[in-house]
C-alpha cells in the first residue's frame, strides 16, 4: 500500500491557493492566514512561476526590516520551484523535500498545476503506510485474519 502524490491529493483535496508576482507580500500573508497554509504558489497567466512561504517572509522581510505592505511577492518569492508528479511516492517526496530543504511541493501533471502537498501531508502518508505494514505483520504473527483485500 504505497501512498502516491495522487492518493495524497485525493485525501486532502485539490485546492490551490495562489497569488501573482505583483501582489503585495501583505496580501499573500493575509491569504495564507485565511486559508491556514504555509505557502502559496505564484502564478502568472495561469503558469507556475514561483512559490512564497512563511519562511520567505521571515527571512526576507522581517529580518531585513522591510514592509510587507510595500514589498511585492516577486521580490521575495522563490523562483526555483521543485515539484512532484502524481505518481511519486510519499517517501520519494520526502527525499526531495529533505534534499532541497523545502516544505511544499506543487504537483504538476502534463505541465498543469493540479495541487500542492506539504511536508505534513507527506509525513502523514508515510506514517499511514508504516501503520498499515505493522498491522499486517501483527495479523500474520498472531494468526488473525486479514480483512483487507
Amino acid at each position: 500500500m504505497t501512498k502516491t502524490v495522487s492518493s495524497m491529493l485525493k485525501g486532502k483535496g485539490f485546492d490551490i491557493w495562489s497569488v501573482s508576482q505583483n501582489d503585495s507580500v501583505f496580501d499573500a500573508l493575509t491569504l495564507m492566514a485565511e486559508k491556514k497554509c504555509g505557502a502559496l504558489v505564484v502564478l502568472e497567466e495561469e503558469k507556475l512561476c514561483g512559490i512564497i512561504s512563511e519562511r520567505d517572509y521571515a527571512r526576507k522581510i522581517i529580518l531585513l526590516g522591510k514592509s510587507s505592505k510595500e514589498t511585492l511577492v516577486k521580490e521575495i518569492m522563490s523562483s526555483t520551484v521543485f515539484y512532484a508528479s502524481p505518481d511519486l511516492t510519499a517517501e520519494e517526496c520526502m527525499a526531495v523535500m529533505i534534499d532541497k530543504r523545502v516544505r511544499h511541493l506543487p504537483v504538476m501533471e502534463n505541465e498543469n498545476l493540479i495541487g500542492v502537498i506539504s511536508i505534513g501531508d507527506v509525513v502523514k502518508a508515510v506514517i499511514d503506510e508504516k501503520a498499515f505494514v505493522i498491522d499486517q505483520l501483527e495479523r500474520y504473527i498472531t494468526g488473525r485474519p486479514n480483512l483487507d483485500p
